[in-house]
């Protein structure tokens, strides 16, 4: 027995049927390869803006530095960890920080210090990309500082504008000097945002007195393939007598909405899917229904229960299969659309939308990221679905008596 032109036949009896539940299941499938590629992307934007703005893959601090981040307690010999480093194929750079006010004007703000070696800082993070207005930091111009979005807005201050900050330095002074504000951020991160404020170390170390040593060291990985654990095991050995932590241990609210978000793909595609396997459920069981005489009669003529099934489990995948070619190019299209231009939510609010999450912004325009598994796995699910959804269909259709099916009216 043909099994394939005995498939074809009854999707052809009630084509509007066929076409409605084909259309489903690609509607469905469209939508979650266009929803999984988001998703993606939104991950790895999330990811990006973690550790390629600010953290850094590992850090290493002195020991109880991050419970109490005290000006002296640092690490002296940061130059010799980073060549050792360097020599390991990994990125590393020194970040120095302290604490103070900002004042322009009448508006004064507390504010994060931080000191930059712009010569390595760009090996570890892409922070100096993420200008809104005016330029980044420049060795030549030591009272040129940078800071976060909403402390320009708290002081008032544009590019071009002075600030005084007042400190204490290691030596016990009073640091205080005249700043001007050389760039402004965008979106960073809350603590970057409200206080963040920007100095070459040369200007840090001068105005804090500190000539020696590092608070902390930024260490990258993207030019490693080396899982992020071998990494940081390599850098604790180098490190010895310091404190190592990866990203994920530094921010683990972030790392666990990673985790949950990319969990959290198999229960949609779960939800989303059992409607579809309902509605294919619902339509084989109206076939079969509708069929009951015919089935008598092949199994009448010695068609075995198992060819019954067959056919029926045919006619599903036939649907099941056209559907997914429709979702593979559609989804797919529409993906690699957005993976280009992008989602701007900003176009719905009306102004650029800042938000954040554990303290790591949210860019405004949201892309997509076609991988594989984005692509792959919906049409792998909805395979699986319509398969399971069609076993009651078949099994009814394969127990079906001949002689009262042939007078089944």
């Amino acid at each position: 027995m043909k099994i394939l032109p005995f498939a074809l036949r009854g999707l052809s009896r009630n084509t509007t049927r066929s076409i409605v539940t084909t259309g489903a299941m690609a509607f469905a499938g469209t939508i979650m390869i266009f929803y999984l590629s988001l998703l993606e992307g939104f991950t790895e934007t999330f990811e990006r803006n973690t550790v390629g703005m600010n953290t850094g893959n590992i850090q290493i601090h002195a020991k109880g530095y991050r419970d109490d981040p005290d000006l002296y307690n640092r690490i002296d010999n940061a130059g010799q960890i980073i060549k050792k480093l360097e020599a390991m194929g990994f990125a590393a750079s020194p970040r120095l920080y302290g604490y103070g006010l900002a004042a322009s004007g009448k508006a004064s703000s507390g504010i994060n210090l931080r000191g930059m070696n712009l010569e390595k800082e760009p090996t570890v993070t892409q922070l100096y990309k993420h200008i809104l207005k005016g330029a980044w930091l420049d060795k030549a111009d030591k009272h040129g500082v940078v800071i976060g979005g909403k402390l320009a807005r708290t002081l008032g201050v544009g590019v071009g504008d002075e600030l005084i900050i007042i400190s204490q330095a290691a030596d016990g002074s009073m640091a205080n000097d005249l700043y001007i504000a050389r760039g402004i951020l965008k979106s960073v991160g809350e603590i970057i945002d409200r206080a963040g404020f920007f100095m070459t170390d040369d200007a840090f170390r001068e105005v804090m007195v500190m000539p020696q040593g590092a608070h902390e060291i930024a260490v990258s990985t993207r030019n490693m393939r080396i899982e992020l654990k071998t990494a940081v095991k390599m850098v604790s050995q180098t490190a010895q007598g310091y404190e190592t932590l990866s990203w994920r241990k530094l921010l683990p609210v972030v790392a666990r909405l990673i985790d949950n978000a990319k969990a959290g793909t198999i229960i949609t595609l779960l939800i989303i899917y059992s409607a579809i396997g309902m509605v294919v459920l619902n339509a084989m069981l109206m076939s079969v229904f509708e069929r009951i005489r015919e089935f008598g009669v092949m199994k009448a003529i010695g068609v075995s229960p198992l060819q019954i099934i067959a056919v029926v489990f045919a006619e599903a995948l036939l649907q099941a299969s056209i559907a997914s070619v429709i979702a593979f190019t559609a989804g797919l299209a529409l993906s690699l659309h957005f993976q280009t231009y992008g989602i701007d939510l900003s176009t719905w609010t009306g102004s650029a939308v800042e938000s954040s999450i554990g303290g790591v912004a949210l860019d405004p325009v949201w892309y997509t990221h076609v991988t594989f598994d984005t692509v792959t796995m919906p049409l792998e699910f909805l395979l699986l679905i319509v398969g399971i959804a069609v076993i009651y269909p078949g099994v009814k259709a394969a127990v079906i008596q001949p002689v009262k099916a042939i007078h089944h009216q």
